[in-house]
């Protein structure tokens, strides 16, 4: 019997935050707090940019582990950009092997129409059972 095949864009989340990239830690913090999220997308600047994201653990590694104020440092300072983004078309599977291979959690989802969501480790590897 054939594995069911299971798509990045059917576990992927498609509520996205967003936060700009001049906002402080103090900021993003406060919109992780109030959404309930551990990562923010960060705003386009212009046309020719590219995604960003910020995750809870870059606020812990590069903002409280080495004593740094949230208040005075932007986003922008600690954001990973650009963001690794994966077809929605993409087998999970293969989604899996690449973040593993690159030791990320987390990807942007993309498409023909830009950008659709994103989906994490966890959500890839439990859906799994079936994929092939």
């Amino acid at each position: 019997m054939a594995a069911r095949f299971v798509k990045v864009s059917d576990v992927m989340q498609t509520s996205l935050h967003f936060v700009s990239g001049v906002a402080s830690v103090k900021d993003a913090i406060k919109e992780m707090s109030q959404h309930e999220v551990s990562s923010l997308v960060i705003e386009h600047r212009h046309d020719g940019d590219e995604y960003g994201l910020l995750t809870v653990h870059d606020i812990a590694a590069k903002v409280v582990a080495i004593n740094r104020s949230a208040e005075r440092t932007n986003v922008y300072e600690i954001m990973t950009k650009p963001a690794l983004t994966l077809s929605g078309n993409m087998n999970v599977k293969y989604a899996i092997r690449l973040l593993a291979r690159l030791e990320l959690t987390r990807a942007l989802v993309v498409g023909d129409e830009g950008l659709l969501g994103l989906v994490t480790l966890r959500d890839l590897v439990l859906s799994f059972s079936g994929a092939d």
